[in-house]
């Protein structure tokens, strides 16, 4: 655990100095001032702050991803989120797939997805990263370990915050839309108007992505079982993979007015269809078995600065989320990669062992309705102090139907609800001229679990239904400190501590059937040491280069850590996951990036490397097997580099000819506890290429892309194959202040 003192010493130390210093910062202004003007250095040209500058200086692990290029091209956000340092995006196939994000070393529902703030949970699995365009993004922001009191939830290894593009005030109006290999198809549309007299404001999006996914596979993990009983390694299509999407967002409201900077009403329908290729290997082809949800999904949205009085800023955000997901799974009949019966040796076809492709037939429905509401309320109370309080509520009630079950089956279904609250209280404070911030807080987090079990029960001769309830409350607190320090006004020294706590989520205690997780009541929360420790070179300007680095080395010491694991069981066996507390785990690592830019060039590299071990010795009596063991199914070193070449001028005047190249590399990692070179993964060296033609009236864009060009195998997730070489061609085009 940290130490509680530890808080304390340093808040009295950083604290008093900065206290001191706004009673002596008036005469010094000037003085300043003038020093500043005079250190200046010749040819090293020093640029005030960008948005990414000042969030990424705040003493938070944490990296801001710009999406204005990325918007231009035939990139899915999770593709964008992959090329960043330290991220890995898992991702069990193409376009749609089961996606779940690691973040040095901390995977799946510990990290928090958030869309302006708001648990992406909310959104339901029709409105997400994999459908979600860049082209309606702002940024990005990806936090590692340390969250800020702003981003409330029980999220122990970091969050990916999501800011969509708000249109600043201007009115504007965006089209585009791309088409490529296994018939993909992808559009987006957005506008915003706004009223400068009254300051109505009108925003809309919506997008539609389709693709059949029909990629070929061929890795060792790909194999047909013959009738004699041996398995022979093949090369084939994927045919029960389609995947199609769309949605809108609409919101109505006034900005920049006298009694709110922004008030929005809003609301936001998506739908999704998604075929299933495999469970979670690719042992066994299904045939047959989809799913398809559905959300739908109101939003208010108010901010206020001086409220009241001067300094005082109020932030409410409220989401209700009526969301719907259906699992159908009735084919009988075993196929195989070939999408052909499963013979035996009469000839005959086979049938699956329980009727389905996984598991029992079904033909289940599952409605959520979510309420989330977060409130934040923040107060300058001096120059260089701000508190902030905020406040998360949450709860989701779930229930499940079965078309294949009898109306009595059906009323004997379980029903479940959790209820979250998360309290957050943060002091910020800077000193020494603003030199050194810092960032302490403290969070209280309380989950409810309550889940309804009818039974059947004899009474008096006569069998009736009786609720069984059962429920379940855990409370704990967590508590840390960010900071940073401006050595020169371009070097800082950045550190964070926090002890975290992230509770079971939803799909972990009742199981998710469209996405194979099975579910385990009994687990307890997680509980996590995180430290991060680096530094950040911002973008220095000598002549004609530009440079900036930025290295962080961490650790993550966690008890309790929540995981899906395939325990020992040969990767035939493996179509489901369960859940399951990992007594004790420890990643240790770092992540650096290096971003080098000469004239009309631009490079950048960034790799990440840890080791995340089991770190409890003994199994009962005898000392366990797995102790300082790396956790399968983690990627622990990967590396990606970007180049950028821009040529002016080409063809017409003021048209802009962009070329892109990528590289991604991935060490090959075990996917199963086994020590065996079968369920190793292959090292993975992935490239691509791409330009973007912008015409001279900066409205017209048109961009190609050419993934993975030397077609080699790429993995993320449990050894599920992703797409090989693919070429996509965009459309863009951009209407602003009109």
């Amino acid at each position: 655990m940290l130490n509680k003192y530890t808080f304390l010493i340093l808040f009295i130390f950083m604290t008093l100095p900065s206290f001191s210093q706004e009673n002596q910062a008036k005469e010094k202004e000037k003085t300043t001032k003038k020093q500043s003007e005079a250190e200046t250095l010749e040819n090293v040209e020093v640029k005030g702050k960008s948005k990414k500058q000042k969030i990424e200086t705040q003493g938070f692990a944490v990296n801001v991803i710009e999406t204005k290029e990325a918007s231009l091209r035939n990139i899915q956000t999770n593709e964008l989120l992959n090329q960043s340092a330290g991220v890995r995006v898992r991702q069990a196939g193409g376009l749609g797939s089961f996606v779940e994000y690691n973040l040095n070393g901390m995977a799946g529902s510990a990290i928090g997805i958030f869309i302006d703030g708001i648990d992406i949970s909310t959104y339901g699995s029709s409105f997400n990263l994999n459908t979600i365009p860049p082209a309606l993004i702002e940024r990005i922001e990806v936090y590692k370990g340390v969250l800020p009191t702003h981003l409330s939830g029980d999220f122990l290894g970091g969050a990916i915050n999501v800011i969509l593009k708000k249109g600043g005030l201007k009115n504007n109006f965006n089209v585009s839309t791309s088409y490529g290999s296994f018939n993909t198809v992808q559009s987006d549309i957005s506008g915003m108007y706004r009223d400068e007299k009254t300051g109505f404001t009108a925003k809309g999006s919506g997008f539609f992505s389709y693709s059949d996914n029909n990629y070929e596979v061929w890795g060792k993990f790909v194999k047909n079982k013959q009738p004699n009983g041996r398995e022979e390694r093949v090369r084939a299509k994927r045919f029960n993979d389609a995947f199609r999407s769309y949605g809108s967002r609409f919101e109505l409201g006034y900005t920049d007015v006298k009694w709110a900077n922004n008030f929005m009403i809003g609301y936001t329908g998506s739908e999704a269809y998604k075929e299933v290729q495999h469970g979670q290997y690719m042992a066994t082809p299904y045939k047959g078995r989809f799913t398809e949800s559905e959300s739908n999904i109101l939003t208010v949205n108010y901010n206020k600065k001086n409220l009241f009085t001067k300094g005082l800023e109020f932030t409410l955000n409220g989401v209700y989320s009526n969301r719907t997901q259906y699992i159908q799974d009735t084919v009988k009949w075993a196929y195989n990669w070939y999408d052909e019966k499963v013979l035996d040796l009469y000839g005959k076809p086979l049938l699956t062992q329980s009727g389905a492709q996984q598991g029992r037939p079904t033909m289940s429905t599952i409605d959520r309705k979510i309420t989330n509401i977060r409130s934040d309320l923040q107060y300058r109370i001096a120059a260089n102090h701000k508190l902030e309080f905020n406040h998360l509520f949450y709860i989701a009630d779930r229930e499940d139907y079965d078309a294949l079950l009898t109306i009595l089956e059906n009323n004997y279904q379980a029903t479940s609800n959790i209820t979250k609250n998360v309290f957050s209280l943060g002091y910020e404070m800077q000193a020494f001229n603003s030199r050194l911030k810092a960032n302490f807080f403290g969070k209280y987090y309380n989950q409810k679990v309550e889940r309804i079990d009818p039974k059947a029960q004899v009474v008096n001769g006569q069998t009736v239904r009786v609720e069984q309830i059962t429920n379940d409350s855990r409370s704990t607190t967590g508590y840390g400190v960010a900071t940073s320090y401006a050595v020169t006004q371009n070097l800082f020294v950045i550190a964070s501590a926090e002890q975290a706590v992230r509770m079971p989520s939803e799909s972990q205690v009742f199981g998710d059937q469209g996405e194979n997780l099975v579910g385990n009541p009994n687990l307890r929360p997680e509980i996590s040491n995180n430290f991060n420790l680096g530094f950040r070179l911002d973008s220095y300007k000598i002549k004609e280069h530009r440079i900036s680095l930025s290295a962080t080395g961490f650790i993550r010491d966690t008890k309790d850590k929540i995981v899906a694991l395939s325990n020992d069981r040969p990767v035939n066996n493996i179509e489901t996951f369960p859940f399951e507390n990992l007594a004790a785990s420890q990643a240790i690592g770092f992540e650096a990036e290096m971003n080098y830019g000469f004239k009309n060039l631009d490079i950048r590299f960034n790799l990440s490397k840890f080791n995340s071990l089991f770190k409890s010795k003994f199994n009962g009596e005898k000392i366990s097997n797995r102790y300082n063991v790396q956790i399968p199914n983690e990627p622990f070193f990967t590396a990606n580099g970007n180049v950028q070449y821009t040529l002016k001028n080409l063809f017409q005047d003021k048209a802009i000819l962009n070329l892109f190249y990528y590289c991604g590399y991935v060490a090959s990692y075990n996917t199963i506890w086994v020590e065996s070179d079968n369920y190793m993964t292959p090292t993975q060296f992935i490239q691509d290429l791409g330009l973007s033609y912008i015409f001279p009236n900066k409205k017209f864009i048109l961009s190609f892309d050419a993934k993975n060009i030397f077609n080699r195998e790429a993995y993320d997730n449990f050894a599920a194959q992703k797409p090989g070489r693919a070429f996509y061609l965009k459309l863009n085009y951009t209407i602003n202040n009109f």
